[in-house]
């Protein structure tokens, strides 16, 4: 499938900001986000790697078959390292590591590469996150504390479209005042002949913002709502927060968090994708002898959020990044102009 076949073309789009004011709007949108997502979550922001040796266990294998771009080190031996694909095992550590107590969490600039991501108006080989973790006790484990966690983070946004819709007259508000729960099992339910992302438009077309929870095991119909890697989130206790996106008619993802596994549903979890050979690598035995804390944590797409309160039809917009030839001279031509 080549470049010009993937992309939605929104009739009649005009970027809101030129690139000149994307510029400056891209650096105010993060700057505030990142200070509101501070203090709403009680989070100190740390330094995080770019690489991580195989070994340790600590990259995301998000579906299981994405290829990490890896090389090897000459002062190590020629030992191999990993481009991260996310940090979420990577946090859980560091809050072991640095002394942190229940309540209290980190963030970070995530950066990776994902050489096998399919490039379309929304996602890029390039990715950058921040990355969030928070330790929570056994007693908080549980749908509630996630619930509270998603509508904290929901107050930031809706503090963020506020300034932005302030300082810009011509982008206007579209989040509604609360966000919507709902089980992907729950979705199917209401919507069984739709496919999953068919589904999830349906639904934030309808409530505008949503939280779609538990994702990653199997529903009724035998399928999964989306695959999700076995050995972070704890399947029970996910999830993503969807808002519609007007310039692209259909669902954008803006983050996905979870309560990290335990023991027990790290066990559940890694026979059911048939992974049990990871019980033995660092990460994976701090879990299962209880070392490691217990968390909760997600990772927020900084270029998906500007995108989203700039109104911006292509990712690359506000990303500087490499794209299909077709792809660039299609967006020219249809007035999106990629950096």
């Amino acid at each position: 499938m080549n470049g010009e076949k993937k992309l939605i073309l929104p009739e009649g789009y005009k970027t809101p900001l030129d690139i000149r004011e994307t510029a400056v709007a891209i650096k105010k949108v993060k700057d505030h986000f990142e200070r509101r997502l501070a203090m709403a979550l009680n989070l100190t922001r740390v330094s995080a790697p770019l690489f991580v040796s195989p070994e340790t266990g600590l990259n995301d294998n998000l579906n299981g078959i994405e290829r990490p771009v890896a090389f090897d080190v000459k002062d190590l031996g020629h030992a191999p390292v990993e481009i991260v694909h996310s940090l979420a095992k990577w946090k859980r550590m560091a809050l072991y590591r640095y002394g942190f107590h229940p309540g209290e969490g980190i963030y970070t600039d995530m950066n990776a590469i994902r050489r096998d991501e399919v490039l379309d108006n929304t996602h890029s080989v390039y990715v950058d996150q921040w990355d969030w973790e928070r330790i929570v006790t056994k007693e908080e484990r549980s749908k509630e504390t996630l619930r509270e966690m998603v509508e904290k983070l929901y107050r930031v946004f809706k503090d963020t479209e506020k300034l932005v819709t302030g300082t810009y007259p011509e982008l206007r508000p579209t989040l509604p005042d609360e966000i919507t729960f709902i089980t992907a099992q729950e979705l199917e339910d209401r919507f069984p002949k739709l496919s999953p992302k068919e589904r999830e438009d349906a639904i934030t077309k309808e409530k505008g913002a949503v939280f779609l929870m538990e994702i990653g095991k199997k529903l009724q119909s035998g399928e999964k709502h989306d695959g999700r890697a076995a050995d972070y989130d704890d399947w029970s206790l996910n999830g993503d927060i969807l808002f519609w996106f007007e310039p692209l008619q259909g669902a954008l993802e803006l983050t996905s968090m979870g309560i990290r596994v335990d023991g027990q549903s790290l066990l559940k979890q890694l026979e059911e994708k048939e992974e049990t050979y990871k019980k033995d690598l660092e990460y994976h035995r701090m879990v299962l002898d209880n070392t490691l804390p217990l968390t909760i944590g997600g990772g927020i797409g900084q270029s998906r959020i500007c995108m989203f309160f700039l109104q911006k039809a292509h990712i690359g917009e506000v990303q500087a990044g490499i794209w299909p030839k077709e792809m660039i001279e299609t967006c020219h031509t249809h007035g999106i102009p990629l950096l």
